[in-house]
C-alpha cells in the first residue's frame, strides 16, 4: 500500500507538469501521512540531507562554470579546435566535438557546454554548408563530456548519494566512494567519448560531404600550420587551466574538493575580469543570478532524496529490485546490461541529478554483488544519466541545442543514430573494462580504487 502510495502520486504530480524535486518531495510526504510517522521526520531528513560541508563544492563549481561561460572562454577554446583539425572532411564538426570536449572540463555542465559553444558553433556550421540537424547532433553529444569532468557538480551529487553504501570487492570493505577518486576516474572515459562522437561525425560528414555551401563548392579549407595552432592553444590555456588546479590541488593533498572549487571560482574570477577583460557588471550579475538558481534546484533535489532514502530503506525497495534482478538472470555481465538498459530508458524520463538521487541506492548494492565498485559505477551512471540528455521526451540539452539551431527536435533524433550508437559503446567500455575508470584514481592515490 505504501509502496503504491509512493510511486503512484510521484506519477501522478509528474504527469501534471509539477517539477521533479516538488513532486518528489509530495509523494515522501504522502508515504510518511500513511505509514503514520511523524512529519518532522521528513524534515531532519531533509536537513540533514544538505548539511554536508562537501556540498559547499556545488555552488562554487556552477559559479565558475557560468563565470567561464559569460567571460568569453569558448570563443578562445574553438580557435584552438579550428586550427588543430578543422581542415579535415567534416572538420567544422570535428572542431566542434573537440572544443565542446575541451569547454566540458571548463563548466562542468553539458547544458551550459552547449549553450555557450552552440551559440558560437552552430550558427556557423549553418553558414558554411552543414545541416541543421548535424550541427545540433554533434554540439549536443560532445557536450556530455562536461558531465564526466573534474567540474562536474554532478559527480558531487554522485558521491552523495553513494554514501553509506557498502559491499565487497576483492575482499575489501567499501563503504561509499571518494570525491578525489571521482574527479579524477572520468578523464580516460572522456577520451572514448571524445574518440566515438569523432568517429560518428566523421563517418555522417563524409556520407553527406559536408561541408556543402550554396555555390555547390565542397573545398576543404586549408591547415593553417603548427605555429597558428601553437598560438590558439596558448590563447586557450588559462581557460583550461582550471581543470589543472583542480586536479593537483586534489592529487597533492593542497585542498579539498570544496575548496578546490573556491580556488577555482577566484581563478575564474581573475582570468575574465582582469586578463581577458570581458566579464563585465551585466555579465557578473547574470552568472551569479543563473548560479544562484541552479543551485536552489540541485540541493531541493539532494533535500527531498534524502527523505526517499529513508522510504526505499523503510519499505525495502532495494532489495525487492535485486531479488527480481537476481531472479532473471545470474549471469553479472548480462545483469550489469540490464542495469544499463534500465538507467538509459530512466534517463529518458528523469533529469540527471534526480536520476542520480534516485537510482543510485537501487542499482549500486546490485553492481558491487557484480564486482563493480563505487567509483567505476558512478561513470556508468553519469555516462546513462547524460545520454537522457539528449534523447525526448526529456532531452534538456538536445533542446537547447535544437532551438540554438532552429530546428525540430524530431529531424535530429531521425539523423542521431550514429552519436546514440557512440555513447553507448562508451558506456559498455567502461562498464566491462573497469581499467579505465580505475586506473587513474589508483595511480593518483597510491592504493586500489573500486
Amino acid at each position: 500500500m505504501e509502496l503504491a502510495i509512493l510511486s503512484g502520486s510521484f506519477l501522478l504530480l509528474l504527469v501534471l507538469g509539477v517539477p521533479v524535486s516538488f513532486a518528489l518531495g509530495l509523494s515522501c510526504v504522502a508515504a510518511y501521512f500513511v505509514e503514520g510517522l511523524p512529519i518532522a521526520t521528513a524534515m531532519q531528513s531533509m536537513i540533514s540531507g544538505m548539511n554536508a560541508f562537501s556540498f559547499l563544492a556545488v555552488p562554487f563549481f556552477i559559479f565558475s562554470g557560468e563565470l567561464m561561460l559569460h567571460g568569453g572562454i569558448a570563443d578562445r577554446i574553438l580557435r584552438f579546435a579550428q586550427a588543430a583539425v578543422g581542415h579535415f572532411r567534416g572538420g567544422l564538426g570535428m572542431a566542434n566535438v573537440v572544443a565542446c570536449t575541451l569547454f566540458g572540463g571548463v563548466s562542468g555542465s553539458p547544458t551550459a557546454d552547449t549553450s555557450a559553444m552552440g551559440g558560437v558553433v552552430i550558427p556557423l556550421m549553418k553558414r558554411e554548408g552543414y545541416s541543421a540537424a548535424y550541427a545540433v547532433n554533434v554540439t549536443t553529444h560532445a557536450s556530455l563530456a562536461g558531465a564526466l569532468m573534474p567540474t562536474s557538480t554532478n559527480m558531487i551529487i554522485y558521491a552523495f548519494a553513494a554514501q553509506g553504501i557498502t559491499g565487497v570487492l576483492n575482499g575489501h570493505q567499501v563503504s561509499g566512494v571518494s570525491i578525489g577518486d571521482l574527479l579524477f576516474s572520468g578523464l580516460l572515459p572522456v577520451l572514448w567519448v571524445m574518440g566515438f562522437v569523432l568517429a560518428a561525425a566523421y563517418w555522417q560528414a563524409v556520407r553527406h560531404g559536408y561541408p556543402r555551401r550554396p555555390d555547390g563548392s565542397t573545398e576543404l579549407p586549408k591547415f593553417p600550420g603548427w605555429y597558428a595552432v601553437a598560438r590558439s592553444f596558448a590563447g586557450a590555456v588559462p581557460g583550461l587551466m582550471v581543470i589543472a588546479i583542480i586536479l593537483v590541488c586534489v592529487a597533492k593533498g593542497i585542498a579539498t574538493a570544496t575548496e578546490a572549487a573556491a580556488i577555482a571560482v577566484v581563478y575564474s574570477l581573475v582570468l575574465t575580469t582582469v586578463v581577458y577583460r570581458t566579464l563585465n557588471r551585466a555579465k557578473l550579475w547574470r552568472a551569479l543570478s543563473h548560479a544562484a538558481r541552479t543551485t536552489g534546484v540541485v540541493l531541493l533535489l539532494i533535500a527531498v532524496s534524502n527523505m526517499l532514502r529513508f522510504q526505499m530503506s523503510y519499505l525495502e525497495i532495494p532489495d525487492a529490485i535485486e531479488h527480481v534482478l537476481k531472479q532473471s538472470t545470474a549471469a553479472p555481465w548480462l545483469m550489469l546490461l540490464y542495469i544499463n538498459v534500465l538507467q538509459v530508458f530512466l534517463g529518458t524520463f528523469v533529469d540527471m541529478a534526480a536520476h542520480i538521487l534516485i537510482t543510485t541506492p537501487l542499482f549500486l548494492p546490485i553492481a558491487m554483488a557484480c564486482g563493480v565498485g563505487p567509483v567505476q559505477f558512478g561513470i556508468m551512471l553519469l555516462l546513462n544519466c547524460s545520454l537522457g540528455l539528449v534523447h525526448p521526451p526529456i532531452g534538456s540539452v538536445q533542446f537547447v541545442g535544437c532551438a540554438i539551431g532552429n530546428v525540430s527536435i524530431g529531424e535530429t533524433t531521425k539523423v542521431a543514430w550514429p552519436y546514440y550508437l557512440a555513447i553507448f559503446s562508451a558506456i559498455n567500455i567502461v562498464t566491462y573494462l573497469p581499467f579505465f575508470s580505475t586506473w587513474l584514481p589508483s595511480l593518483i592515490s597510491g592504493h586500489p580504487v573500486y
